[in-house]
């Protein structure tokens, strides 16, 4: 597995944080959930665009 460093600003690591605390998963896992769900998101949004 690949490992990538970003930077984040304090408001969103405690916004996130209290989120993975809530749903008793890791900071990482939830911060990995929302980029990949933003990534199809996107995705959709580039093809939609393209027709």
């Amino acid at each position: 597995m690949v490992q990538i460093t970003v930077p984040l600003d304090p408001a969103v690591v405690l916004f996130y944080s209290r989120l993975a605390d809530v749903a008793g998963k890791p900071l990482e896992q939830v911060l990995s959930d929302a980029l990949f769900k933003l990534a199809g998101e996107l995705s959709l949004q580039a093809l939609r665009s393209a027709d």
